[in-house]
């Protein structure tokens, strides 16, 4: 991931964590009925989420308990806007998003010295089956200070209340109660302590509960896509609801997304496109190997990529031209069919959300497409980093330096 660090492409916008801060983090920790980590500094995101702690704890949701119950941890209002980088949920960027708009004051004046534990609760203590996930409507955002500072806040606005009474202010046992919580709380007459519960009405979405689920809503019926098979075979055993549930390696999958208007493809408008290009290239490299020239620059010489495309196999070659050779032969016969000449996957990696859908739905429906075919590495880095990051891993070296390239240039 080294290069990816210095590319300003792995975690870039993380907030360092370190001194006073990590005590405050451990205390929200304890508060949420974790342990407390060891490490001396980390960083976090969006969410408080830290990739140091997940790694020393073995756990990549260690916010979580259980899947059914997600949590938070503010303990700076930089947070603000970070990306949250391991999202359990594809609108937990939006719940923050709704807790500093409606709390950033707040949130600036407790994090002084305090730090806060965010509760997202849908009212389910635990999931049993995979059909719970229809359950998900109305989220509750719920906060907790640590070190109880609302509360303390109370007991000195009376401490207070008593001094002004009569004559309380000569009694040295009041005085001494008001400098032991001064002390050890500062003033806290003025501040903004109290952080009212919100409510986020949930609309579709993705889950990594049951090993990743997409929920769409807003259809004749709702339509369940699972990433885990043993889940899925599970759900389509259950009849209690009326849903339209899919696997997502399913190939009537992207037929059903269309006959819905969820998702559209029209190549002869793609193949013109840049995203064409990308997603022919990189499926291109996958069939290089052993090469004399770096992959990057037979990818980005046009000279180059020919002659490569003649040393490669027959089969692997027309998969990678497939699309041209669909739109040359459908010149000549309008009956062709796509499914005959055109490679699945490659075929796949080309649609898109429909124009048709509201802003959060079409990054929803991206971050299903880039999963069904994860062959757009620009696409998969915006709509899903985590696995983005798993693919890049075990690409050859070269061919790293081009996707940091196409990325960067795309910025």
């Amino acid at each position: 991931m080294d290069k990816l660090i210095k590319a300003n492409l792995y975690r870039s916008e993380s907030i360092s964590v370190s001194g006073k801060l990590v005590e405050r983090y451990n205390k929200c920790l304890v508060k949420l009925g974790f342990s407390e980590t060891k490490l001396k500094k980390f960083t976090i995101d969006g969410v408080g989420w830290s990739p140091e702690i997940a790694e020393e704890k073995g756990a990549p949701f260690y916010l979580n308990n259980g899947e059914a119950n997600t949590h938070a941890i503010i303990i700076t209002p930089k947070q603000k806007g970070l990306p949250v980088y391991n999202p359990f949920h594809s609108f937990d960027a939006a719940l923050m998003k709704v807790v500093f708009k409606k709390h950033e004051k707040s949130i600036n004046d407790i994090t002084r010295d305090s730090a806060i534990c965010v509760d997202f609760d849908q009212k389910i203590d635990a999931f049993y089956e995979p059909l719970d996930i229809l359950r998900y409507k109305d989220i509750t955002i719920r906060f907790h200070l640590i070190d109880n500072l609302n509360k303390a806040k109370e007991e000195q606005l009376k401490l207070v209340e008593i001094f002004n009474h009569e004559n309380n202010f000569i009694d040295e046992d009041i005085h001494q109660q008001l400098l032991k919580s001064a002390k050890k709380y500062g003033d806290l007459r003025e501040r903004n302590l109290h952080l009212e519960e919100l409510v986020f009405t949930t609309d579709s979405f993705f889950t990594k509960a049951f090993g990743g689920v997409y929920l769409l809503r807003n259809f004749i019926s709702p339509i369940l896509i699972f990433e885990d098979k043993n889940a899925y075979k599970e759900a389509i055993n259950d009849t209690t609801f009326d849903v339209m549930m899919f696997h997502i390696s399913q190939t009537e999958l992207i037929a059903q997304l269309k006959d819905h208007v969820i998702i559209e493809c029209n190549l002869s408008e793609e193949v013109t496109t840049k995203r064409y290009e990308r997603i022919k290239k990189f499926i291109f490299s996958e069939f290089l190997k052993e090469t004399q020239h770096p992959i990057k620059e037979i990818l980005n010489d046009k000279m180059l990529f020919k002659s490569y495309l003649n040393k490669i196999d027959i089969n692997s070659r027309k998969k990678v031209m497939s699309v041209e050779r669909y739109m040359d032969k459908k010149t000549i016969n309008k009956d062709i069919k796509i499914k005959d000449i055109i490679d699945e996957e490659f075929y796949f990696s080309l649609h898109k959300p429909h124009s048709s859908l509201r802003a959060n739905h079409q990054d929803l429906i991206w971050h299903l497409l880039v999963n069904i075919a994860p062959k757009d590495v620009l696409f998969l880095y915006w709509y899903d980093k985590e696995q983005f990051y798993e693919v890049y891993k075990n690409l050859e070296d070269s061919t790293q330096d081009w996707v940091i390239e196409t990325i960067c240039n795309n910025f």
